[in-house]
């Protein structure tokens, strides 16, 4: 394991380049595309917040192309905070992201529902 700061806030964070299935960074979904220019890891907000300005660009495609990019994420059940939901006065707030996931409406009129 390798002690870095990170180069965008300059938190420090554990590295484990030589193990990399054992990294923090692994129980992260790989949605963000390979980026050639990265020579460092970021900490797990910098990497959230990254993801999440990804995911913008996805919500402003249509639809049925935001579930076909979910798709591919359905099956991971678990939850990350900052990514699937927020807390709100100690409620779980679900993200626009983990809606598309699901794939479907469940028609309860939910905060940030990508389908109404």
């Amino acid at each position: 394991m390798t002690q870095i700061n990170c180069p965008q806030c300059n938190a420090a964070l554990t590295c484990n380049v030589t193990d990399i299935s054992a990294c923090w960074c692994n129980e992260l979904p790989a949605i963000l595309p390979l980026d050639d220019t990265a020579t460092s890891c970021l900490c797990r907000s910098c990497t959230l917040a990254k993801i999440n300005r990804y995911l913008e660009t996805i919500y402003t495609q249509p639809i049925k192309t935001q579930i076909a990019f979910a798709k591919q994420f359905r099956s991971n059940d678990n939850l990350i905070e900052g990514l699937d939901y927020t807390m709100q006065n100690n409620y779980m707030v679900f993200s626009k992201w983990y809606f598309l996931k699901r794939g479907t409406c469940c028609k309860n009129g939910c905060k940030n529902c990508p389908y109404s």
